[in-house]
């Protein structure tokens, strides 16, 4: 990971001080660094030690914080990571305009490595999430999102990054086809994993160590697993609660919602769903060799589920 800071500090230069600014705020914010994490695991279970990881696991870091600078801005958040968002600190544009540069520096980033299959994976990647963002917007507000819609949503929006870091690492192995299908299957299932886990906290956790404001998502109109889950499994009124808060986006009844949420047992029920994409990530890496990445890989999967931030 030192030695993906180091390629992500080369590569934030600019001739522009405010794109380096801009850059420098989101990327120095810290995060979990998942997805290059992941790239790097992969990488060591399948016995690559190439530094063209490195390069990859930076660009798909720089993927990953260009759609934190657009969602920010999209969904006028004030504070992620514990501190004022990009967009609140320096204005919508520039928060937009940083995204494209990081967007485009990933690309240049992919061209040097002279392979069109890593391109093309990045490149459907940076599509599809696109796509899910875009699907996200459109279901806002909307109580009436079915479990499948909020799955396709999470798969395209999240997942699918987790999917392709793991996926690079098999092509950069030269896995075969079978073996890199399922790399990316654990991909997909950890990413799931980490985006329903991420929604239980929005209603279960606590906004000092996550870094951001509790029930962000339902002022934010986003309708996730706990709450459909709450309003299948409640009463009347229980449920009429609910759907007027999605609708309206207002948090006023924040606390009764939570109520609803836990009494109804949709946290569980949502951390049960949760578990289960964890297993499947684990099962689609089965047949790696054993080795301290390999392990660390079974881990990752593991620890989603008792993360708090």
């Amino acid at each position: 990971m030192r030695e993906v800071d180091k390629v992500i500090v080369a590569r934030l230069s600019s001739s522009v001080p405010l794109v380096s600014q801009v850059a420098q705020y989101i990327i120095s914010a810290g995060g979990k660094r998942l997805r290059p994490a992941l790239l790097l695991l992969m990488s060591g279970a399948l016995g690559y030690k190439s530094d063209q990881r490195f390069n990859l696991a930076a660009v798909v870091e720089f993927i990953h914080t260009a759609t934190l600078l657009h969602d920010d801005v999209v969904d006028e958040s004030t504070m992620r990571r514990g501190r004022p968002t990009a967009n609140e600190s320096f204005g919508n544009p520039a928060s937009v305009l940083v995204g494209d540069f990081l967007y485009s520096r990933a690309f240049q980033m992919m061209v040097d490595t002279g392979n069109m299959r890593v391109m093309q994976i990045l490149a459907e990647a940076t599509n599809i999430i696109a796509e899910g963002e875009v699907q996200q917007l459109m279901n806002t507000h909307d109580a009436s999102l079915t479990e499948a819609a909020y799955l396709d949503v999470i798969r395209s929006k999240t997942a699918k990054l987790f999917e392709a870091s793991a996926r690079l690492a098999a092509v950069l192995a030269g896995s075969p086809p079978e073996l890199e299908s399922a790399c990316a299957d654990y991909g997909q299932a950890l990413g799931t994993a980490f985006q329903v886990i991420d929604d239980v906290l929005d209603y279960d956790g606590n906004s000092t160590e996550m870094g951001k404001n509790l029930g962000d998502d339902l002022r934010e109109g986003k309708v996730t697993l706990p709450l459909i889950i709450a309003m299948q499994r409640g009463n009347a009124d229980q449920c009429a609660l609910i759907r007027k808060a999605i609708e309206e986006g207002e948090t006023d009844n924040l606390a009764a919602v939570i109520e609803i949420v836990k009494s109804t047992g949709a946290l569980d029920a949502t951390r049960q769903a949760a578990a289960a994409q964890a297993q499947v990530a684990i099962d689609a890496i089965s047949s790696l060799s054993a080795n301290t990445y390999t392990e660390g890989l079974l881990q990752l999967a593991a620890s989603l589920l008792d993360r708090r931030i």
